[in-house]
């Protein structure tokens, strides 16, 4: 599990800067995706107005709408060798795994494509930076591009899922930006 110190300025009555808050933010886990961890470290669902106390915005789920934005990370687990897979024992409650992914992370199991496991697609522009480990950015034109630390990609609305099919976990520092989609 991952753990952040969050400190987030802000301002006092007179209109000075503050550190408004300094606390601390721990990934979770997404309920039915082993070795997948999500942490939202800060967002709003529209701009951000000033001066302000500091205190978290509202925002209602794990995708940002238009106008709003998500500072988030990822982590991706190395995946389970064929033979393990094969073995895994099948979700006991499909329905109530994704009330639970619904609980932790509201509207993250709309955007996926339940022919495909893993592939989802949201009305957002992803700026993301792999800060450690090497991961499978598959496309659903079959391409499979790997990221290592250091790298950057910008996901721009596209039909995607994130694969790890090497020996340490992936993780991902992004912000997620509302954007229009077209059909």
């Amino acid at each position: 599990m991952s753990v952040f110190r969050r400190v987030v300025t802000g301002h006092d009555a007179e209109g000075r800067s503050i550190v408004a808050r300094d606390d601390t933010v721990q990934s979770r886990p997404v309920p039915g995706m082993p070795g997948i961890e999500l942490t939202t470290l800060w967002g709003a669902d529209a701009p951000m107005r000033y001066p302000d106390d500091g205190g978290m915005p509202d925002f209602r789920t794990w995708f940002a709408p238009l106008g709003g934005f998500r500072l988030i990370e990822f982590v991706v687990g190395p995946e389970l060798p064929a033979a393990a897979r094969a073995d895994a024992e099948p979700d006991a409650d499909p329905a109530a795994t994704r009330a639970a992914v619904e609980a932790r992370f509201p509207g993250l199991m709309d955007t996926m494509d339940p022919d495909a496991p893993g592939m989802h697609r949201s009305a957002t522009i992803d700026l993301l930076y792999v800060i450690a480990g090497r991961i499978v950015l598959e496309l659903d034109d079959g391409s499979a591009t790997e990221l290592r630390a250091g790298d950057v990609a910008v996901q721009s609305g596209t039909m995607h899922a994130w694969r790890n099919p090497y020996d340490e976990p992936c993780r991902i520092i992004g912000v997620i930006l509302g954007a229009h989609m077209t059909p």
